[in-house]
């Protein structure tokens, strides 16, 4: 067990104090559940003034919208119950499925909206003139609770998630820097990449969270634009540096590596471990000047020349894009504004944020949430339990919380677990210790202890939610008020219910949702599949930048459940190599109107055969090699390409020499009948 540091006592501090005060505050204004105002304290603190401040402005809006949202339908609905089982139901999962849509912390709004609504309403049938007052009040005290959250948080020593950021950022380098040194030095240069690395573009996608939470802290809302142009440039920095080591692989086997390109890549090895700083930048230009020396050599225009020449361009793109990262993490980290940072950079283009939907998936995941609820409910009506809509609404808050995940039902058992303790506390609290308290300095004095311990946990990332969720548990089954009014058998029922929710909600999706990560990593793999078939056939968007960047986060999807599965057909995935093909289809759809008859033809073969390559493995739904028809058609284009096109098709030329590459690494390089000439490359291949 790790000893809290001085941050954890801080933060555990800071939150017991901002509960303290909403309570204080919700007794003094006389408002009807002030418990509420504690609960919402610990459902935004963040150890970060920033993360707590864009939490806790989230869930006022989706409080309200599904305050209202109550307002609204309960009234319409109430001598209905099935009628209004069905839009509770149909309006937590449709804002679940907008929530899932949003990788930002603004998801928060539309997940906290559609569990809000059953809360308030359910509870409501009963008296359905008093919603607007239980709406209200619920707005109210969890306004409170949230504005001292977020007070205390923003005064008494706020912690910047600015340092975290750079933190991620600084460790993310160091595992990239230590791919492209095993690949530099020789060991990583394979056709293949890795899993392990592969997982780098997994933690470029946790990054988008913290990305969104900077523009709420004072001390980075400044260095946003900068945080989103590193984040496209470490996605970048991923097919390159696998590009590399396919291209350092193809040299070494079939020419060898040189005296001067060796030095070179040594220099370069040793330069990823300089960290930064001017003599970083130095460095860096000496060695893009030697690579630029090398590009201009005259050499006569065979493949093992090809390759070379894509090889260095690669290296020139490795440096260039390394030196970028290390100048806007040093910017970021220093505060620096986005207009004295941009003209420092090499590379101007970065990806966009395109990202990957399964909506089916989504949806399917969305209807299990649905129909559970509408069994609850049906459950409800049918005995006319007094407790159903606590039932009720512990089956939608706990399938929400974690709907987005492949396997929701352990996660689920972990919640039923920690609330069952929390029911524990609150009968301790409620019956042993509570009863003796005569004022509201004991009152202070008794949850001290416990609430201070649950904040240092709330620290740890791997416990912070459940300690969370015992906190705000806790504070709900205590129920304070202004008098003490416990009743042990309203108090059984209320936990009875509660737990029977969540027990309920874990069973129904073991048996609705069975299947796990497979599932979606065989349809990650599918869609990228279908993508790469539509951009070849021409029927997607040619543009390589939402290509790559959609293909790069299906990857940071995949990899970490390929990482959880032991299935042999998934064990070899390189998605990199899917990446890089798409990047020279796109090309050659982008370039293909401005080459000659013969040469347009047969890039139009070349596309066609790599369409019906991607659809043959979509009705298969597994990996297979490429037709030796279409091997022949590349190497074809490639000849035809470099003997009629000239200057203009070395775009094209490196395009066709990144495909062969990708889908017929192992096989014999092909056999050019062209003229030598001098091939300087101006844009190699993937």
């Amino acid at each position: 067990m790790v000893a809290p540091t001085w941050r954890d006592w801080v933060f555990s501090g800071k939150a017991f104090a901002a509960a303290v005060l909403a309570l204080y505050l919700a007794l003094m204004f006389d408002l009807s559940r002030p418990y509420w105002a504690v609960s919402a304290v610990y459902i935004v603190s963040n150890p970060f003034a920033g993360a707590t401040k864009s939490k806790a402005l989230y869930r006022v809006l989706g409080t309200l919208l599904g305050a209202s949202a109550a307002v609204v339908f309960v009234p319409v609905f109430v001598n209905a119950p099935e009628l209004l089982s069905l839009v509770v139901a149909l309006w937590t999962g449709t804002l679940l499925f907008l929530s899932m849509l949003d990788r930002s912390a603004r998801a928060y709004v539309f997940m906290l909206a559609g569990y809000t609504l059953p809360l308030i309403a359910l509870p409501s049938v009963s008296d359905p003139g008093g919603v607007f007052d239980v709406a209200l009040a619920r707005s109210e005290e969890i306004t409170l609770g949230i504005l001292c959250a977020t007070l205390v948080n923003q005064v008494v020593f706020p912690s910047s998630i600015g340092r975290l950021f750079s933190d991620r950022i600084n460790v993310w380098l160091a595992d990239a820097g230590a791919w492209a040194e095993d690949i530099l030095r020789g060991e990583g240069a394979i056709p293949s990449t890795p899993l392990k690395r592969q997982q780098l573009a997994s933690d470029v996608s946790s990054l988008d969270l913290m990305i969104s939470q900077l523009s709420y802290d004072p001390g980075t809302k400044d260095v946003v634009g900068q945080a989103r142009e590193l984040r496209g440039r470490l996605l970048m920095l991923l097919p390159v540096f696998s590009s590399l080591a396919d291209r350092l692989h193809a040299v070494k086997q079939q020419s060898g590596l040189d005296d001067a390109l060796i030095a070179l890549l040594n220099d370069i090895a040793d330069w990823f471990k300089l960290g930064g700083g001017v003599e970083t930048e130095k460095v860096g230009a000496s060695l893009l000047a030697r690579i630029d020396a090398l590009q201009n050599q005259d050499k006569p225009g065979g493949w093992d020349d090809l390759v070379m020449s894509s090889l260095l361009t690669r290296l020139k793109d490795v440096v260039e894009l390394w030196q970028d990262c290390l100048t806007l993490r040093d910017h970021i980290a220093s505060g620096g504004h986005a207009a004295e940072t941009l003209p420092l950079l090499h590379t101007r283009r970065i990806l966009t944020g395109s990202r990957h939907f399964d909506h089916a998936l989504l949806a399917m995941k969305v209807a299990v949430v649905v129909v559970g609820i509408l069994l609850a409910c049906a459950f409800w009506i049918a005995s006319g339990w007094s407790q159903g809509a606590s039932f009720v609404s512990m089956v939608a808050v706990s399938c929400s919380f974690f709907a987005a995940q492949d396997r929701p039902a352990p996660m689920i058992r972990k919640m039923l677990i920690w609330t069952a303790l929390s029911i524990v506390v609150a009968f301790v609290y409620l019956f042993a210790i509570l009863p003796v308290v005569t004022s509201f300095e004991m009152l202070v004095l008794t949850l001290a202890p416990m609430f201070l311990f649950i904040g240092l946990k709330m620290s740890n990332p791997q416990m912070g939610m459940f300690f969370m969720l015992l906190a705000v548990n806790s504070a709900t089954l205590i129920a304070i008020q202004d008098q003490y009014s416990a009743d042990l058998t309203s108090f059984a029922n209320g936990g009875l219910a509660t737990l029977l929710g969540i027990g309920f909600a874990q069973l129904w999706v073991t048996v609705a949702q069975p299947f796990g990560a497979e599932l979606a990593a065989r349809r990650l793999m599918k869609s990228g599949w279908r993508d790469l078939a539509d951009t070849a056939s021409g029927s997607r968007s040619g543009d390589v930048d939402r290509l790559s960047s959609r293909s790069l986060d299906r990857l940071g999807q995949l990899v970490p459940r390929l990482a959880a599965l032991n299935v042999r057909d998934l064990g070899d995935v390189d998605g990199f190599a899917d990446v890089r093909l798409g990047f020279n289809v796109v090309t050659l759809q982008q370039q293909r109107p401005s080459l000659g008859q013969e040469s347009g033809t047969l890039i139009s073969q070349v596309l066609a055969g790599i369409a019906d390559h991607y659809r043959r493995r979509l009705k298969r739904g597994g990996s297979g090699s490429a037709q030796p028809q279409l091997q022949d058609t590349i190497d074809r284009a490639l000849e035809t390409v470099m003997r009629n096109e000239g200057d203009g098709g070395r775009r094209v030329t490196d395009a066709l020499v990144g495909l062969r590459r990708v889908l017929f690494g192992q096989s014999p390089p092909p056999s050019l009948s062209i003229p030598s000439g001098p091939h300087q490359l101006s844009f190699a291949a993937e």
